[in-house]
């Protein structure tokens, strides 16, 4: 009996060294530091329609992976190349001058190695900030079945643009808390991205987030650092925040409330009475994703959810055209 339970012990022991070397082999980075925040600069043809009205737009464009997001059934090539090809015909057809976006990917198993942004960049965006949020050698989710894990991810948010981009910031927002450690190794880093455009001589700050979605204590927190550097630049810069914020504009008690009701700011595409939808594409009913502007700095011209891209991703665009005072 007690060379069983020596036989057993020790092949449970084996069992959790085995467990603990692989959690760390998985999480382990692929990248150096220095690579998850580029500057990349590009040389396609493009053309510049205007010369006061401009256009941006805020995408969580959620891998391609349109409304298998996270879902554990099979997710082929198939669905992936027809997505992309869906958003470079409605991107061309809306023919913004910067783009935002949220979860796309540089190369990751889960999207068939494509990288995404830079597909979408060939339209002729010619200045492309980069800033990675996951870097996984392996990610093992979804958890079951293991056919259906994600693999290898290198993703992140990046913010494309047909007018130059300088001075990019990587911000790492607040974690949340207590997490048990094997999810902690995988965490998706939420991130304020930071960067400024020139736009005909006058430079413009642009801050990119993507808020946690499942824990509401971590994402007022993060919303509260992100509000920080916002008042950082508004006084002195015409200044953009965009991004997918995980806060129901529905929700009375919701921290986006807080960026209502702030002074001198306005929110592309939104009526307050009644907001358009941008989540999920299938049947929209949350709007979690906007674009607020500085009012004195930014005349607001036009903005809508764009509708036309359907369920290239679980998330609809936000757009906004405007001009600056």
């Amino acid at each position: 009996m007690k060379r069983i339970l020596k036989i057993v012990f020790r092949v449970f022991l084996l069992l959790i060294i085995a467990v603990v070397i692989f959690l760390f082999w998985a999480s382990s980075s692929t990248l150096e530091e220095n690579e998850y925040s580029r500057l990349i600069k590009n040389q396609y043809e493009n053309t510049i329609d205007n010369d006061s009205i401009f256009s941006i737009v805020t995408y969580n464009i959620g891998y391609l992976s349109g409304m298998t997001n996270n879902l554990p059934i099979p997710k082929s090539k198939e669905l992936f190349d027809t997505n992309l090809q869906k958003v470079l015909a409605e991107t061309k057809a809306v023919n913004p001058d910067i783009i935002a976006f949220q979860e796309i990917d540089y190369k990751a198993s889960r999207s068939y190695d494509v990288n995404q942004q830079n597909e979408i960049a060939k339209l002729g965006f010619n200045y492309v900030a980069e800033a990675v949020n996951w870097d996984e050698r392996y990610l093992p989710f979804p958890y079951w079945p293991i056919s259906m894990q994600f693999g290898k991810v290198i993703s992140g948010q990046s913010i494309i643009s047909k007018y130059p981009l300088k001075e990019h910031q990587r911000i790492v927002l607040d974690r949340v808390e207590d997490t048990p450690f094997y999810r902690d190794v995988f965490y998706l880093e939420r991130l304020a991205q930071v960067v400024k455009v020139e736009l005909n001589g006058q430079e413009i700050v642009l801050i990119n987030i993507h808020l946690e979605a499942f824990d509401k204590a971590t994402r007022v927190k993060q919303f509260e650092e992100v509000l920080a550097i916002f008042n950082t630049y508004k006084d002195d810069y015409p200044t953009i925040l965009l991004g997918d914020f995980n806060s129901r504009a529905r929700d009375k008690e919701a921290i986006i409330q807080k960026m209502f009701a702030k002074e001198g700011v306005g929110n592309a595409a939104f009526n307050s009475v009644n907001p358009i939808n941008t989540f999920d594409t299938k049947n929209p009913y949350e709007r979690i994703d906007y674009i607020f502007y500085t009012k004195n700095t930014i005349a607001y011209i036009s903005g809508k959810v764009l509708t036309q891209f359907e369920q290239a991703s679980d998330h609809l665009p936000v757009e906004m055209k405007f001009r600056l005072k």
